[in-house]
């Protein structure tokens, strides 16, 4: 497996475009993404019981396990807006498959941005009808689509490797409402690997929960996440054994774990990617409840701002996690700094506590000392920028 440096258009039949359509002021806010052959195809949403009519739709429309191409808007999330709302998103889809001369069902539509206002069609339409002619395979097509469905990010995410002869690209969005329970999130993944609808169900579920459902910046769900992986066989490598299913969950696990730490390290307002492990918790579920719990405590990650080496903060996120813990058997480090000792605090050199919490990614390590079975979670530090731009943000 090695990373290459391209897009989403590196795999095989895969083409696209983003434009500036006018869902927002003045940068690139609507994509399409268009597969040559018909994928197999898995999807995982938002567990927001507010769906957006979007999540609604491809939902159903994934039931059969095929898709061939994405729609997506950004400014707009069309959530909370009603049976107006599925109408609009029931026509994107209908609108685009036509242009796209696909099957309604196989155009899955995605929205992101302000919720509750209806879409704006007049420049929906508009915006397929410039988009579909403009779809191709070129570096700039993958550049276009990764930045036009940003929101509040401020890089474009994306990633692609080889592996066993395919390609697996992907690209994401997410920077507020980030909660690890899918964050506030938008990924799109490709794949010319042929690999049933079963399996890519299976590798996606598993993915999911150890990358995207393992990050937070602000402990909210949004009503839009969604994460969705389309296989279109076209490097003609099957995935049908068992080592090339385990060598392809592996290589989506890579790819998921690597956009959700670029997720979490673009957090609002954010100066730090945290990285917190549990390592020999008594249960894989204590371990990921308890990497969770600090990545997700609002002190912890206002005390890796101001760069404090306060673990207080961190054993009390152990403490309320829920897992099983005894006191005097806990380890906690800040990189390889030790700060904690059989759960008491121990002298350590302030200096270097500060370097650790200096670093781009500050690294927090749980021992639990209570079995075998450890975690990875994904955060970002809590900044006086993150209350200035959700406090101007229109919601």
């Amino acid at each position: 497996m090695k990373i290459i440096k391209a897009g989403i258009t590196a795999v095989k039949g895969i083409k696209g475009q983003g434009i500036h359509a006018g869902f927002k002021k003045n940068k690139l806010d609507f994509t399409i993404i268009y597969s040559e052959r018909i994928c197999t195809a898995a999807g995982v949403f938002t567990k927001n019981k507010a769906a957006a009519a979007p999540v609604l739709l491809d939902r159903k429309f994934l039931s059969d396990g095929k898709a061939q191409a994405i729609v997506c808007n950004s400014g707009f999330a069309n959530a909370c807006t009603g049976e107006e709302g599925m109408n609009n998103a029931l026509f994107t889809a209908e609108y685009a498959s036509e242009k796209l001369g696909i099957r309604k069902e196989n155009c899955l539509v995605f929205s992101t941005g302000i919720i509750g206002i209806p879409l704006p069609m007049d420049i929906m339409k508009n915006a397929i009808d410039t988009t579909v002619p403009l779809l191709e395979s070129s570096n700039s097509a993958s550049e276009n689509i990764a930045n036009a469905i940003l929101t509040t990010d401020l890089v474009k995410k994306e990633i692609a490797i080889e592996n066993d002869n395919y390609t697996i690209s992907g690209i994401t969005k997410g920077s507020g409402m980030i909660n690890p329970n899918m964050a506030t999130m938008l990924c799109f993944i490709f794949t010319d690997a042929d690999v049933s609808s079963n399996i890519l169900e299976k590798c996606l579920k598993n993915s999911v929960n150890k990358s995207f459902n393992r990050i937070s910046v602000d402990g909210d769900t949004s009503t839009n996440d969604s994460v969705v992986v389309l296989a279109n066989g076209l490097s003609n490598v099957k995935v049908d054994t068992i080592d090339k299913i385990e060598s392809f969950s592996k290589a989506l696990d890579f790819v998921c774990v690597e956009l959700a730490k670029k997720i979490a390290r673009d957090g609002e307002g954010a100066t730090k990617l945290i990285e917190c492990e549990c390592v020999n918790a008594k249960s894989q579920e204590d371990a990921e409840r308890i990497s969770k719990s600090v990545i997700d405590s609002s002190l912890v990650k206002s005390a890796v701002f101001g760069e404090d080496p306060n673990w207080g903060r961190i054993i009390a996120a152990v403490g309320y996690s829920g897992a099983e813990m005894e006191l005097d058997k806990i380890e906690i480090y800040l990189g390889t700094l030790r700060v904690v000792n059989k759960g008491i605090g121990v002298s350590f050199s302030q200096e270097e506590a500060k370097k650790e919490l200096q670093k781009e990614c500050v690294k927090i390590i749980i021992n639990m000392n209570l079995g075998n079975f450890c975690s990875k979670a994904w955060g970002c530090d809590l900044s006086y920028n993150y209350v200035k731009i959700n406090a101007q943000y229109h919601t």
